[in-house]
């Protein structure tokens, strides 16, 4: 390594998702040679498009051009797959731990923490056992799946609890993500009936739970409410003021009394900031669980910095100077982290040169949601739109964002291809066991069998002295021939 890269200040970024990966993308863009390192540590090899995922969950984006990879597209950043455990930023190191267990010291002078966050859930009993998030492409993968599977595996049943619970779906919270997830999976399954003549669409039971009097809080009343009904033309069942209070062993009970049995409940009822990284540093933290940021994307109060440390995302709690924020910060989403992280990359740079960084000021451009093919809600304002046109306008607005263009074109393709030829509906949920097939017909060598121990010698006979006299039985004169009988007659 020479003198030029030694000296240089080394950065590291924690976590690849939006705001880790456009950081940076935005850092190689904005930083000249040499002039500093970047490492970027993150226990998967991808960024997650997250919009993206009920699309996923309903068919009609390829799993893997959902995702954008971290090493194909970040050409000057150090890309490590494994987890930040640990930061100590008094004395600037961080712990970097591999999937195997090994962990090492890792030296900054500037760190990004932007680890996104994670599922949150409560301590309902059979939630943790029985539910999947809606969170990483493998779980929208595994949505999919199962959905699949348990058509192929109801078409062969006769009616009855037991089917009834394989055509059954339970989608908890009714924020943008629960909707989102909630319509694509009842469009895709009354989509599917057309290939199982054994099933009708009243075999099929949706149901969104919703513990609050309203669902996506962030459009107007009037649209929600629009919402409801055009899911209610499609026989969706939508739970408002209910709360699961059990789901053990996949019986949803709710605080209503119903009980619902299913073999697919999928849980969007809200995140948190991921707790490994912020419960294991030394940075500040807000009573949310977030690391304290202020507008400018470093990490502080406002009259206090902590030098050299930044955040952004999901895991930060960025003050909303445009004042629609909830409790007066910028709400968890991808509009927000992919900005955010923009800004982030230049202050970061500014402050290497010596100049003041800008504050992050975003006003919030509206809310879209694809409600399944041909459907959506589209929220910016006071204007609304609905249907069709709000569906274009969801799918123009991802397509747009999706980083690079090599990713765009891949996710166009796969709407095009739809367009003309229709869902992809074969389920790979044996992916999960890829090896079942395998170790079902492999040969396997005999089990040796343990030889039988050797029998014990007999006891050897006493020996024949003079005192011992042995006597052999008289032999018997042989009896003659009936020839030579005959011959002395």
């Amino acid at each position: 390594m020479n003198s030029a890269q030694t000296t240089a200040p080394r950065i590291l970024i924690v976590g690849g998702g939006y705001a880790g990966f456009y950081t940076a993308w935005k850092l190689e863009k904005h930083l000249r040679k040499g002039e500093a390192e970047v490492t970027m540590v993150d226990p998967l090899p991808y960024m997650t498009y997250q919009p993206f995922l009920p699309e996923v969950a309903a068919g009609e984006i390829e799993a893997r051009h959902a995702v954008v990879g971290h090493r194909r597209h970040l050409k000057r950043t150090k890309v490590v797959t494994a987890k930040v455990t640990a930061i100590d930023h008094a004395n600037k190191t961080a712990t970097i731990t591999r999937a195997d267990g090994v962990s090492w010291q890792h030296e900054y002078d500037q760190i990004v923490v932007t680890a996104g966050a994670v599922s949150r859930t409560f301590p309902i009993p059979g939630i943790a056992d029985n539910a999947i998030g809606l969170k990483t492409i493998e779980e929208a993968v595994a949505i999919r799946d199962r959905i699949l599977t348990n058509y192929d595996r109801a078409a062969t049943m006769p009616a009855g609890p037991d089917r009834d619970r394989l055509l059954t779906v339970v989608v908890v919270g009714g924020g943008f993500a629960g909707i989102e997830v909630f319509a694509e999976l009842r469009a895709l399954g009354s989509a599917l009936l057309k290939n199982y003549p054994e099933l009708t669409f009243e075999d099929t039971h949706f149901h969104l739970i919703e513990a609050m009097g309203r669902i996506m809080p962030e459009v107007s009343l009037k649209t929600s409410e629009w919402v409801l009904k055009s899911l209610a033309k499609r026989g969706a069942n939508v739970h408002l003021d209910t709360q699961v209070t059990s789901a053990v062993d996949g019986n949803v009970e709710l605080s209503t009394g119903e009980t619902i049995s299913t073999d697919l409940i999928v849980w969007t009822a809200g995140v948190m900031a991921n707790p490994t990284v912020v419960r294991g540093s030394d940075l500040m933290v807000e009573g949310r669980g977030r690391i304290q940021t202020r507008p400018d994307l470093r990490v502080g109060s406002e009259d206090e910095i902590i030098e050299g440390a930044w955040a952004a995302g999901d895991v930060s709690a960025v003050p909303d100077l445009s004042g629609g924020g909830v409790g007066g910060m910028c709400v968890p989403n991808a509009q927000h982290a992919v900005r955010q992280a923009k800004l982030l990359a230049k202050n970061l740079v500014a402050v290497l040169r010596g100049e003041e960084p800008k504050q992050y000021f975003h006003k919030n451009l509206g809310a879209v949601a694809g409600l399944g093919l041909y459907n959506g809600v589209f929220q910016s304002g006071n204007i609304a739109l609905k249907g069709f046109i709000a569906w274009c306008a969801h799918r123009g607005y991802h397509g747009l964002a999706m980083p690079s263009w090599e990713r765009k074109w891949r996710v166009i393709g796969d709407w095009w291809l739809d367009f003309w030829l229709g869902r992809d509906n074969v389920s790979l949920e044996a992916i999960q066991f890829p090896r079942a097939a395998f170790e079902e017909f492999a040969s396997r060598p005999k089990p040796k069998v343990e030889e039988a121990p050797a029998p014990e010698a007999a006891a050897p006979a006493p020996a024949i002295t003079d005192t011992v006299k042995v006597q052999k039985p008289a032999e018997k004169p042989a009896k003659p021939s009936t020839a030579k009988a005959t011959a002395a007659k």
